[in-house]
């Protein structure tokens, strides 16, 4: 059962991903991203990281999208751009995701098919594998370095903003 579920979310999370690529209307595509996190979450918990779990729902699908929605509002865009073409999206949706789904078990059974599969209660994890004591162990020893490098990258994007905002309004 957790193969199928785990088979299911991987399909969705590629299904909504393709989604924000293909999308044209810019609020189309907050919303398939956001539906790509909160799936993208789901394959955390069953990975016993219910800490990143949270992170990514609160964080990115939260907190992130809304400033991307923002963004998106506060740009001038013609009004047939903004308006989101629901004909048909749960045909759309749940063919896509059937035929991710049928070409995942395909691909399962012809491939992988061969090898035992892992079961989950085969695999043995300490009790505080996803706890936040050994996130943050982790980020802050052996992680360090990227860590600190992605915030120099942010605040240089940062930065940039606000140079190009200045000089839009100058």
């Amino acid at each position: 059962m957790d193969t199928y579920l785990f088979y299911f979310f991987a399909c969705a999370v590629l299904a909504s991903s393709i989604a924000v690529v293909v999308n044209r209307n810019p609020v189309a595509s907050i919303v398939a991203l956001v539906l790509t996190l909160f799936n993208t979450s789901v394959l955390y918990i069953m990975l016993s990281a219910q800490f990143v779990a949270v992170v990514q729902i609160l964080v990115y699908a939260g907190a992130i999208m809304v400033l991307f929605m923002f963004t998106v509002m506060f740009l001038i865009l013609r009004d047939e751009s903004l308006n989101f073409d629901a004909q048909n999206v749960p045909l759309k949706v749940s063919s896509a995701l059937a035929v991710l789904f049928i070409t995942a078990m395909i691909v399962q059974n012809v491939v992988i098919g061969t090898s035992k599969p892992a079961k989950l209660s085969d695999i043995s994890v300490s009790e505080d594998y996803g706890s936040v004591e050994n996130v943050g162990t982790s980020i802050f020893t052996y992680y360090i370095l990227p860590f600190e490098l992605t915030s120099v990258l942010i605040l240089i994007a940062i930065i940039g903003v606000i140079v190009l905002s200045k000089r839009s309004a100058d």
